[in-house]
């Protein structure tokens, strides 16, 4: 870099213009011209950046939920045969049969308990109150059909 060269110095062959000098040479529809065309260009270049992305966040997230389904998939097969060795050894105590219906009233206790906390959970589910909120706010002018009182 030359000595006296500032740092970010337009490439060589571009003519070094101040934007006062600039101001005084050109016409407003150049330099509203210039403008646009920069405007532009940020913007696809901001839309390209973002649609890479979202392409990296799509593929990180779409393997992410694989390894969730597996290891769903693992979990269930690790519960079921956990179940059959409670049963088998319990079947060692009493009969087979018992054994396999003392552990099927275990996990229908299991799924009463789970549904009953779920169906609480669901029912402190607010939705969208701050938007029900607004939406009563519009005048009834604005209302497609409403005529106003």
């Amino acid at each position: 870099m030359a000595s006296g060269e500032p740092q970010g110095s337009p490439a060589a062959g571009v003519p070094r213009t101040t934007p006062g000098e600039r101001a005084e040479t050109s016409s407003l529809g150049e330099l509203f011209g210039e403008l646009t065309r920069n405007l532009s260009t940020l913007i696809r270049q901001e839309v390209e950046l973002a649609k890479a992305e979202m392409k990296e966040s799509a593929s990180v997230a779409g393997k992410a939920g694989g390894m969730l389904g597996g290891a769903g998939v693992a979990g269930h097969f690790a519960l079921l045969f956990l179940s059959l060795a409670l049963m088998w050894a319990l079947g060692s105590v009493m009969h087979l049969g018992w054994s396999a219906l003392v552990v099927a009233v275990l996990w229908g206790i299991a799924a009463a308990i789970l549904a009953s906390v779920g169906k609480k959970k669901l029912k402190e589910v607010k939705g969208l109150p701050q938007t029900a909120a607004t939406v009563k706010e519009i005048p009834p002018t604005m209302k497609p059909g409403e005529t106003t009182p």
